[in-house]
């Protein structure tokens, strides 16, 4: 029996004279191996049949705690709160921090358009220059800055701009 467990298959001149003997593999090697495919099988089925779970659920099902957990404020009540004078001089550092670099300090533009001229590209109303600086320009090289700011500090940078853009004080 010894003979017949130690046969070379004879590919030393294939394998750089590495020879290779044709042995059965161990029983408890096979009962790992059958057992991995049985348990991933029946695993499987749990998952998708009996239980009924998949990833977009899991993803749906986090989605809503985090929303539960820290819901979104509305966006009236964004924009009543971002018109307070703590919000627009709030908004205006964050324009000095975050747009003087294309916009300019007094905001006529350079890079970025004039944001005190009665034509804007985007809309001039207070929600579409929220959307604006919320989702950016990418095309014209504006960034996306709702999540670096977040919702609050959009809102108030872009009472600011309305502000300054709609005959508010210097």
């Amino acid at each position: 029996m010894a003979a017949e467990q130690d046969r070379i298959l004879g590919h030393a001149d294939e394998a750089d004279g590495i020879e290779e003997y044709d042995n059965k593999l161990p029983t408890w090697w096979l009962g790992i191996f059958y057992f991995s495919i049985f348990f991933a099988i029946a695993y499987s089925i749990h998952y998708h049949l009996i239980a009924k779970r998949s990833q977009a659920g899991a993803y749906a099902a986090e989605i809503a705690a985090a929303e539960e957990r820290w819901p979104a404020p509305e966006a009236d009540e964004l924009a009543a709160s971002a018109m307070s004078p703590e919000s627009l001089a709030a908004g205006e550092e964050i324009f000095k921090a975050n747009c003087v670099a294309c916009h300019g300090g007094d905001m006529k533009g350079g890079i970025g358009p004039d944001l005190t001229d009665a034509e804007w590209i985007h809309g001039g109303e207070l929600e579409d220059i929220t959307r604006t600086v919320s989702e950016g320009v990418p095309e014209k090289g504006m960034l996306t800055w709702g999540p670096i700011l977040g919702a609050e500090k959009v809102s108030q940078v872009a009472a600011f701009v309305y502000s300054k853009s709609h005959g508010g004080t210097d």
